[in-house]
């Protein structure tokens, strides 16, 4: 089953939040839905007006803040994936034929949500797991925006929900903000995915 994560405007140059190079990813994204899996999802980020984890919800700060929420530490991002509007719809030209569904996130205004499976305050779930589970699905491979953030933790979750998780690192861009100690997050990500036991690999190497 290949995810398909959060490949909407709002991440790629000229969005709200851009990750370099988002955009350069459709191509190869569409190449692996229409080559190389017959079943896959999408996420979509998909927030209110005024949700928490925006800077603007909070006087005084200021976009990429770290603040405490009722749920943890929280970055706060400046608006983006606002619902419905054009850069929080999935990119047009993103090939939706062996999309099997498509799963918003991010909605609840008080508790952001990076992974697909689970929502940040690491307790209420998306209900994604027993998708993949219904349909039998043992691994998962991942691919969109952003590598340090949505990909990973999607990856992580799919790991403690029982499922085999393989990011496909060129069909991904991350945003690499700085991060502990002069770490940027793309570099954290890759420590922590690795001693989570997931692989990261490349496209040309499905065969």
């Amino acid at each position: 089953m290949l995810a398909v994560i959060d490949v909407q405007p709002t991440f790629m140059p000229g969005g709200e939040l851009p990750v370099p190079g988002g955009d350069e990813i459709v191509p190869l994204i569409n190449h692996l839905l229409r080559d190389r899996f017959t079943v896959a999802f999408a996420t979509q980020d998909w927030h209110p007006r005024g949700h928490l984890s925006f800077a603007s919800a909070h006087p005084g700060a200021r976009p990429f803040d770290i603040a405490t929420l009722p749920y943890g530490p929280q970055v706060l991002w400046p608006d983006h994936a606002i619902q419905g509007t054009p850069n929080a719809a999935l990119h047009p030209g993103l090939d939706r034929d062996r999309l099997q569904m498509i799963l918003r996130k991010g909605s609840n205004p008080a508790i952001d949500s990076y992974s697909a499976f689970t929502e940040n305050d690491h307790k209420t779930s998306t209900g994604l797991a027993g998708w993949l589970h219904a349909r039998g699905i043992r691994r998962v491979f991942l691919c969109g925006l952003a590598t340090d953030f949505c990909v990973a933790w999607s990856a992580e979750d799919a790991i403690t929900n029982g499922f085999e998780a393989v990011i496909l690192e060129d069909a991904c861009r991350g945003i690499a903000s700085p991060g502990e100690g002069g770490r940027d997050s793309l570099t954290v990500a890759r420590r922590r995915l690795a001693a989570r036991g997931i692989a990261l690999r490349q496209t040309a190497e499905l065969g």
